[in-house]
């Protein structure tokens, strides 16, 4: 640390006798770190409780890059609280945090760089993974044909291999796949990767794509081919740039930010087709308006197609119009709405129809428009709004704030049922073996919702307990035969005034007949905290549900838990026929320090015969983790 070395120094200039100068030195190693009372001031309400403020543990930040952490404290989520450090500071904190003082280099990747017969690019096969939900219709299903799978070797797995990511916390995003190619984004890397797997023991790398800036990266990637016969990627960063990248080369076509807003956020992977580009935007708001230094409330979600060659602009959807003044919030500034409806999920498009459909979330700010915890459709054509059904009004939710604020906490409104029940999870467009299509949508309010393409009429709804914030249903749902496959991570608490929640309902999987909604088996997941897994696990007593996105492959479903465990569940029981416990540290082919954590967004695909998914997401109180995991036959 400088201050310890500048002191030592100090007392070998003063020439003072060695005893007294061991003594003072010895004093002087006791002094706390300068980044310690940085952190303390400015950093610790928050992380130092990150399940109840949905931040990153303090343990957390420490296996972050430095890059990562200088990103958020300047140009990212922590730029507001961060505005008063100086330079000196931030760095002081983020050493305090790290031990770093430089930015991470990625030295692994080199050795693992594929050989001349393996480097080209071979994008003649049909994608098997080309948006969040694999296909077309966000299905999240692959055959056993493109998985190389099938059910019963899904029930004998072994782990073939793990890579690691240094100074990485989670790993967020799913790979898009084209035959044997994974592009996978890492998003504390601030890179996506090209990696080959048709060796299943030794992938090697094609390319890297290197974020311009450094900023991390955070949705999945689209791919597509574009009208003038290119094949490419699209995905976003966490400082809202979309971007564009040739499949082949790796090679930017184009990048463009497209925050609109002091908050926005891009979340969701978006779609490429022939002629543009759709990508949702959402907010972060929620996190910052509790601070009475912040303007509320200013933001909300929208949705821009894109022109795939140059980037520019077709049409912009906004879920609300843009804040007003609505009233003196009680210190003589004022309190803007209407606010909020991010869109966190991945949109599916329907080219027959010329439709595009969503949910959105949560408002920050009175009046809760129509438009926030909603699903919507949008023309294809020119992003005008066909249809709006609200899940869950009057639902204004802020970080902090509490359904019963203080009256000094002035951003902060009684008058809401205080839920954040919005539709993490992306929609699904379901076509029946009768012929009939439904939109089906999960929402952390744990309700299961299904849809009239055409008019947004409510044809059933199945409610799996109350939720909570963190899902409820999160990330995402899975459709075949009929079925909807709906992962729940919490069943929640009875509502004022509500029915009481049936008993029955526990956490895990449901199968909803798609027909009816009527729950045809449940698979409950139970905690596990022995052998040494609460040490590992944070909470495992509580965190153990399944709040990822589920992936079919033949007729097996793929599960990930908060606490780190991999299950394979029969599509037609829900007999578990496969589990991995993922919570423990790795050698790796990368030479890189593995170690496993939760499992939670998106991360599991199946390819050439692996079954690959990735554990750590260091989010929300949760375990952290850097690893990209392949599982093969026995």
């Amino acid at each position: 640390m400088r201050v310890l070395g500048s002191l030592a120094a100090a007392f070998a200039v003063a020439l003072t006798w060695v005893g007294s100068a061991a003594a003072q030195d010895d004093t002087a190693r006791q002094l706390p770190h300068p980044g310690q009372a940085v952190y303390r001031a400015n950093c610790a309400a928050c992380h130092d409780n990150p399940e109840q403020t949905r931040s990153p543990a303090k343990s957390t930040l420490g296996s972050m890059s430095y890059q990562v952490l200088s990103f958020a404290l300047t140009k990212g989520k922590m730029q507001a609280q961060a505005a008063a450090l100086s330079e000196a500071d931030r760095g002081n904190l983020i050493n305090y945090l790290t031990g770093r003082s430089t930015a991470t280099l990625d030295a692994w990747s080199k050795p693992m760089m594929c050989g001349a017969s393996r480097i080209p690019v071979d994008l003649k096969p049909t994608p098997s993974i080309s948006t969040f939900g694999f296909d077309a219709r966000n299905t999240r299903t692959l055959t056993a044909r493109q998985a190389g799978l099938t059910t019963a070797q899904l029930s004998k797995l072994d782990l073939a291999w793990a890579i690691a990511f240094p100074d990485a916390t989670m790993i967020r995003a799913q790979p898009a796949v084209v035959g044997n190619t994974l592009f996978l984004p890492v998003a504390e890397a601030s890179a996506m990767y090209a990696f080959d797997v048709s060796d299943r023991t030794k992938p090697c790398i094609k390319w890297i794509y290197n974020s311009p800036g450094g900023a991390p990266l955070r949705s999945s990637p689209g791919f597509g081919v574009i009208s003038d016969g290119r094949s490419v990627l699209a995905f976003s960063g966490l400082d809202s740039t979309v971007h564009v990248v040739d499949a082949a080369t790796g090679k930017a076509i184009w990048t463009k930010n497209v925050a609109a807003y002091s908050y926005s956020l891009t979340t969701g992977t978006p779609r490429v087709l022939k002629d543009r580009i759709i990508v949702p935007v959402s907010q972060f708001e929620i996190m910052q308006a509790a601070d009475n230094a912040v303007t509320c409330c200013t933001n909300h979600g929208f949705v821009l197609s894109l022109n795939p060659k140059t980037g520019d602009q077709q049409w912009r959807y906004d879920t609300m119009p843009d804040a007003q003044p609505i009233r003196d919030r009680g210190d003589g500034k004022m309190l803007y709405g209407p606010s909020g409806a991010p869109i966190w999920n991945s949109p599916v498009v329907d080219e027959a129809r010329g439709l595009v459909f969503f949910g959105t979330g949560e408002a920050n700010s009175p009046p809760a428009h129509h438009n926030t915890n909603a699903l919507i459709a949008i023309r294809l054509s020119d992003g005008k709004e066909v249809w709006s059904h609200q899940a869950t009004a009057n639902d204004i939710f802020n970080a902090g704030c509490g359904p019963k604020p203080r009256p000094n906490q002035f951003n902060c409104v009684s008058d809401t049922v205080y839920r954040d029940v919005d539709f993490g999870a992306s929609l699904i467009r379901g076509k029946l073996k009768d012929g009939r299509e439904m939109v089906f949508a999960g929402q952390k309010s744990g309700t299961v919702w299904a849809m009239h393409p055409d008019t947004g009429k409510v044809i059933w709804r199945r409610d799996i307990g109350t939720g909570a914030p963190n899902g409820g249903i999160h990330w995402g749902i899975a459709y075949k035969d009929d079925t909807v496959f709906v992962p729940v991570a919490q069943i929640g608490r009875p509502l004022p005034g509500g029915e009481p929640i049936d008993p029955g309902l526990q956490r895990g999987m449901y199968a909803v007949d798609a027909r009816t909604g009527a729950i045809k088996w449940h698979y409950t997941v139970m905690p596990d905290c022995a052998n040494g897994r609460d040490k590992k696990a944070p909470r495992c007593d509580r965190n153990y549900g399944f709040s990822g996105a589920p992936t079919i492959v033949d007729g097996a479903i793929i599960q990930g838990s908060l606490d780190g465990r991999l299950f394979a569940l029969d599509l037609k029981t829900g007999r578990e026929i496969w589990t991995f416990d993922t919570l423990r540290d790795y050698a790796t082919l990368n030479g890189v320090p593995g170690k496993g954590g939760s499992i939670d967004a998106a991360s599991i695909v199946a390819v050439n015969g692996l079954l690959l998914s990735g554990s750590g997401y260091g989010m929300f109180g949760q375990a952290p983790g850097n690893v990209l995991l392949a599982f093969k036959p026995k």
